[in-house]
Order: C-alpha cells, then sequence, then structure tokens
C-alpha cells in the first residue's frame, strides 16, 4: 500500500526533526528547509523541497513546486517553520519583522492555499499548523512573533469553516497546536533567570520535549482524530 505524503516545513531541526523522525515509518514525508544541506540525511521515503521563506518570491516558487511534484497525492501539511528575533519593537528593524511575518505566516498563508486546492479535489487532507503558547498569553519583545502564532490559530479555525462550506462530503480538517516551552535550540537562548520564572508557571515542573508536540502530531494525522477540527491544541504542561 503506498504511504500518504505529508509535508513537514521546518524539518531540519527541533521540532519539525523530531515530527518528520516519528512520522517517518508511516507516511511519505516531503522535507522542507531552506537548504538542502540542513537537512542531513532522509529516508527512503522522503522527498526534499528547499526556500528560504523570509523571501516572498521563493515562497511562490515552493508553493507552485509542491503542486507540480505532489499534487496528485498530498494528504496533509505540518506548518512548522518559524523564526524569531527577540528585542523591543521600537528597535526592531523592518527587515526583521517582514522576515517573521513571511516565514511564520505568509508561507503558512500560501501552503494553505495550495494544499486546499489540493484537498479539495481529494476530499480529503489535514493541515496542523504550529502555533505557539505567545500567540495567546503575548510575551515582552516577541510582540511580532506572537502576532504570527496568532495568526495561525485564527487561519486554521478560518480554513475549517471554509473547508465545510465549499466541499459537500469532505474529510478535510485544519487545526492549530500550540507548544508552550518545548527545549529547542529556541528556548536555549532563554537567560536562566527567566527560566527558572517559567517553570513555575507550569504544574506540569518540567519544560516540553520535542517528542511531546511530535506524539501529538501523528495522533491529529490519525483517523482516530477525525472529529478534532477548527480548534486549538494546547501542548504546554498546563501553563497558568
Amino acid at each position: 500500500m503506498q504511504k500518504l505524503k505529508v509535508l513537514i516545513t521546518g524539518a531540519s531541526r527541533g521540532l519539525g526533526l523530531a515530527i518528520s523522525k516519528k512520522l517517518e515509518s508511516e507516511y511519505s514525508l516531503i522535507l522542507h528547509a531552506s537548504k538542502e544541506e540542513n537537512l542531513g540525511e532522509v529516508g527512503p521515503d522522503s522527498h526534499i523541497l528547499c526556500a528560504d521563506f523570509s523571501d516572498a518570491e521563493q515562497i511562490n516558487a515552493f508553493c507552485k513546486q509542491l503542486k507540480k511534484d505532489h499534487g496528485d497525492s498530498l494528504y496533509a501539511v505540518i506548518n512548522n517553520a518559524g523564526l524569531t528575533f527577540d528585542k523591543p519593537i521600537t528597535f526592531q528593524p523592518e527587515r526583521e519583522i517582514d522576515a517573521m511575518i513571511n516565514v511564520n505566516l505568509k508561507a503558512p498563508v500560501m501552503i494553505s492555499k495550495t494544499a486546499m486546492k489540493i484537498f479539495g479535489l481529494n476530499k480529503k487532507g489535514v493541515i496542523i499548523n504550529i502555533s505557539s503558547v505567545v500567540g495567546e498569553s503575548g510575551n515582552a519583545f516577541q510582540s511580532v512573533y506572537a502576532a504570527t502564532k496568532a495568526g495561525l490559530v485564527a487561519l486554521s479555525k478560518s480554513l475549517a469553516q471554509e473547508a465545510a462550506a465549499l466541499n459537500a462530503g469532505h474529510e478535510i480538517r485544519v487545526l492549530s497546536v500550540s507548544p508552550g516551552f518545548i527545549e529547542t535550540d529556541m528556548t536555549d537562548a532563554i537567560p536562566e533567570t527567566e527560566k527558572e520564572k517559567y517553570l513555575k508557571m507550569i504544574p506540569a515542573q518540567r519544560f516540553g520535549k520535542v517528542e511531546d508536540v511530535a506524539e501529538a502530531v501523528l495522533f491529529l494525522l490519525s483517523d482516530k482524530a477525525s472529529y478534532i477540527n477548527g480548534t486549538n491544541i494546547n501542548i504546554n504542561g498546563g501553563i497558568l
């Protein structure tokens, strides 16, 4: 039986890498990174599709290539690629603002647009947008990042309703996942004093692991999650 194809953006490290490792035995993966050499060794059922999402033109080219190469068999999209530059917005260069909006929001919007065209023909498909706890809570020095992540939650809820309005008898689902403080390169950069503050806010009394998110994504892609749609799943240890 031919494996279903799943696109994972930002698959070279952190959450994206963990998700790809978790899914590789069950799905044929389309792995995205800004550069092919960042991906390292990939599985025999995997495909590579690279682009620098901070460049709007490369986003458009990526979407065209995705449809051309995989439009007949795409089952799911995990919009995971993310970028942050943490600083007060008064000192944030416009180039950093544009890069965060392009990578974190425009790329998922355009990829979702492409995927929805494919899913509309197949009457089936799943989009999972990786948001963040700060999309709901906000966070000092991450104003633009938080805004883009909040946008992914709204995008997911709206597209789920759109799919229903346009596709009778469909099996198309769109949802978002909001990780809390997960042990990745991004959280490694947080000062220890800040980490201690955040740890006190987490009833689970630990930071999450990338595997915690990967396990949830594996479940959400499956038929066992067929009634989970148009919502945001928090994976945050019960953060207060």
